[in-house]
């Protein structure tokens, strides 16, 4: 769902506009919620969690829309409502963590939006998914060993997002400064006529 955060900031704004939609991208628990909430407002824009839109636009669970629609209607949902919000305006967009994996969502996110890799390890990923019951890609007990078969089979793809972010145990904030210095440069490198200064 949008969340619009103009006129509730309280962190510092930055001083340019995004040329692009924002799209976070990455494995569960690398912060993509926690980490695009705050981005979008330090940059005064709003914030939209695809999941959350696919799920209202199913009117169930994502681990129930295969089984509900049929094979692969999951994966065509989150194109159709990826690509719908890419188009709409700049907004800071958290996609599922397999949406980036998918062929055609993740030429479409190249070619019309910038896409940001929350790359988190194996251990801090496990430990914040560890127990936490929403996780539908997860078993109980078998958090790490799952994640590790997905950061092998994954990470070269998300290789391919614009911007790579590490996701640590620290303030999220700090995390969200260190997004913003590496889309600053992103920008001056990309599109050198756009005016870009840095601040965070």
């Amino acid at each position: 769902m949008y969340e619009n955060y103009s006129n509730k900031n309280t962190s510092p704004m930055v001083s340019f506009m995004p040329p692009k939609p924002l799209v976070l991208v990455g494995l569960m628990g690398c912060g993509k919620t926690s980490i695009g909430r705050r981005l979008a407002k330090r940059f005064d824009i709003p914030f939209c969690d695809s999941d959350a839109e696919v799920e209202e636009s199913a009117g169930c669970a994502l681990n129930d829309i295969d089984a509900i629609f049929g094979e692969g209607a999951l994966q065509d949902g989150e194109f159709k409502v990826i690509s719908k919000l890419i188009e709409q305006q700049v907004q800071v967009i958290a996609t599922g963590c397999l949406s980036f994996t998918w062929d055609k969502t993740r030429q479409y996110i190249k070619e019309n939006a910038i896409s940001i890799w929350l790359k988190g390890d194996l251990e801090t990923l496990t430990q914040r998914v560890t127990g936490r019951k929403e996780r539908p890609l997860l078993e109980p007990g078998r958090e790490r060993e799952i994640l590790s078969k997905m950061i092998d089979d994954y990470y070269p793809i998300f290789e391919e997002a614009d911007i790579q972010v590490q996701t640590i145990d620290e303030s999220a904030n700090i995390t969200v400064d260190r997004v913003i210095i590496s889309l600053t440069e992103f920008i001056k490198r990309n599109y050198p006529g756009y005016h870009v200064l840095r601040s965070v």
